[in-house]
């Protein structure tokens, strides 16, 4: 698999909120940049991660551009995230059922054939805004 087919595979399991299946395409030392935090490693912070996410949010990733380097050893990912805050996620203000969507990017580093870093980014500002 090409790194650019592994990164619209990520989004693909994403989208279709496989859990299990985004940590497959993860090594088991993947460092995660969790957007306006920090840095957390593994595959069992990630899965912890991803159930905060599920448990607080249902998003979808639409429109996906993904750029690769040379050598397939990096990609870049720009998209439009578009969700509802459904639960009250810590730290953050009442959820109520809000609607969003908003630009974002991710950039990876992929070590195997696998992700071996995810550093996500979108503006928390523009996201606060909408659901204030």
């Amino acid at each position: 698999m090409t790194t650019t087919e592994l990164i619209h595979n990520y989004y693909k399991r994403f989208n279709a909120a496989d859990w299990e299946g985004m940590l497959e395409l993860l090594t088991d030392d993947v460092s995660h940049d969790v957007n306006e935090s920090s840095r957390e490693g593994g595959k069992p912070a990630f899965r912890a991660f991803l159930a905060r996410m599920n448990g607080c949010y249902q998003e979808h990733i639409e429109p996906l551009e993904v750029m690769v380097n040379a050598n397939d050893s990096r990609a870049a990912a720009e998209y439009t995230v578009s969700g509802t805050y459904q639960a009250t996620d810590a730290g953050l203000p009442e959820a109520t059922g809000q609607q969003y969507s908003l630009p974002g990017g991710a950039f990876f580093m992929v070590r195997d054939g696998k992700i071996a870093r995810v550093t996500n980014y979108y503006n928390l500002a523009d996201w606060l805004s909408q659901i204030a």
